[in-house]
């Protein structure tokens, strides 16, 4: 099995991630505060604090709400509006696959890939 602590609540691996072990550990290591959270006026993640700390839930796929206004609006602004919504249906994607499989079989699947 992969590391849970690479499989994010917005459908990203963190394994991925070019970010990973230099500037952030993970999104669920860090609790949903990567590095970018400090320029928030949060300090966390939006999608994080509501999937896992409001509504408790493993990730956003199991949202009654998925995918919500924040899901669908939350980006990174160094994307372009073509990347944006690429990075958009990859992450609605891989939650629903996440949510079809499980998300141990899902880290198994993206750490084989």
């Amino acid at each position: 099995m992969g590391n849970i602590s690479y499989a994010a609540v917005c459908g990203i691996y963190c394994g991925d991630c070019e970010y990973l072990n230099r500037q952030c550990k993970g999104c669920e290591y860090q609790a949903g505060k990567p590095f970018w959270t400090q320029q928030t006026p949060s300090k966390i993640c939006p999608l994080h604090d509501c999937c896992r700390n409001s509504k408790r839930l493993e990730h956003c796929g199991l949202c009654e709400d998925f995918p919500c206004k924040t899901f669908r609006e939350l980006r990174d602004p160094s994307m372009s509006d073509e990347e944006f919504e690429k990075s958009l249906s990859q992450r609605k994607d891989e939650l629903r696959r996440r949510m079809e499989l499980g998300t141990e079989q899902w880290l198994s699947e993206r750490t084989s890939s």
